[in-house]
């Protein structure tokens, strides 16, 4: 399916809605499909819960929501958009998170109806609070772990692509790129001299990832190759290259770094191309010579508190902190050792 053929299954509205995401907010392909599909959900369990239709299986997923239109829209109470969490919470086992991006699917909907159309006055989910979600700690490799999975690809020397391989992971681990962004470098976005490199981030902004040596040497082993390369298509300039000759796929690279991971015996720790940009985060901000605000704008994030989840410290780390304590090496007076084992012992004859 085409993404016309796709976007034509959605009411009018909702195309605009898309068209306004794609074209004025810069959203990138993913994140506007990911919009539609949480307002396709919507739309059908409205029209469901409506008409007394059922709201899984087949039938569900047969809802034809094309002719919905704008008093449809306008009709939708708060109570309805209260029924939907629950109903994708306790119907769907939808974990906050997945509740969360739904919510916010249909806060954007109606922003962009009431705001920026001016088609009618009320946003029915303006004033709901998006769920809590559960705050973890990134997952990331550590430094030997790092030399095991670059080691997995040096050890490799039956593949044909190793020095792109090697290469890709490699600005995976030291610059913290995202998979998109990867994947969408071309080799006018390199400087000559291999100093920095153009990336194009969320929402098609454009910034500046400066390459250390590491990079700069996987990136002059794997050109020389890359340049001998044929490409499918006359005058693609894509860096990383398929074996087909096109421009790398997300796909291709989520399954190299899987390869990988699994012949570097790390695949049980569930790591995948996002834990990567974890390890670079982490290590960068862990050698305690990165400040967070520099961090922030390496990592491409709009908001400081999204960089934040990166200054969590090992547990090792926090060891070495409590014995830096200069109160650590205080002992308690040997008579004060006594009464308290004396204290125990009574309270174990109660």
């Amino acid at each position: 399916m085409t993404d016309s053929e796709f976007r034509a299954q959605f009411p009018p509205l909702v195309r605009d809605f898309a068209r306004y995401k794609d074209v004025v907010q810069g959203c990138s392909p993913k994140t506007v499909t990911e919009y539609l599909f949480d307002l396709r959900t919507f739309c059908r369990w409205l029209t469901a819960s409506r008409s007394g239709l059922p709201t899984e299986g087949e039938d569900f997923d047969a809802i034809d929501i094309r002719a919905l239109d704008k008093d449809f829209f306008s009709s939708v109470t708060t109570g309805e958009v209260y029924d939907f969490l629950s109903f994708v919470k306790d119907g769907r086992d939808n974990e906050n998170r997945a509740m969360a991006r739904k919510l916010s699917a249909i806060k954007q909907f109606y922003k962009f109806c009431t705001s920026r159309m001016h088609l009618f006055e009320d946003n029915p989910a303006a004033d709901i609070e998006t769920p809590k979600m559960k705050k973890s700690l990134p997952k990331y490799l550590s430094v030997e772990e790092c030399m095991e999975l670059l080691g997995a690809v040096t050890n490799d020397t039956e593949s044909k692509t190793r020095e792109r391989d090697y290469c890709i992971l490699t600005l995976f681990l030291n610059c913290g790129i995202r998979l998109s962004e990867l994947a969408g470098i071309s080799i006018p976005d390199l400087d000559k001299e291999l100093r920095s490199m153009r990336v194009i981030g969320k929402g098609s902004k454009e910034r500046i990832v400066y390459l250390n040596d590491a990079c700069r040497a996987a990136i002059a082993a794997y050109l020389p190759i890359r340049m001998e390369t044929p490409a499918k298509q006359k005058g693609e300039s894509a860096l990383f290259l398929s074996g087909q000759g096109r421009r790398i796929s997300v796909k291709t690279v989520q399954w190299m770094v899987k390869k990988y991971l699994g012949e570097a015996g790390l695949e049980y720790k569930k790591y995948s191309t996002h834990k990567l940009r974890h390890t670079a985060a982490t290590l960068m901000y862990q050698s305690g010579e990165v400040d967070i605000r520099v961090l922030k704008d390496i990592l491409g994030h709009e908001q400081l508190n999204t960089t934040q989840i990166y200054t969590h410290v090992s547990n090792e780390h926090m060891e070495e902190a409590m014995a830096a304590n200069p109160l650590s090496g205080v002992k308690p007076p040997k008579r004060m050792k006594m009464k308290a084992k004396e204290q125990n012992e009574e309270d174990g004859d109660d």
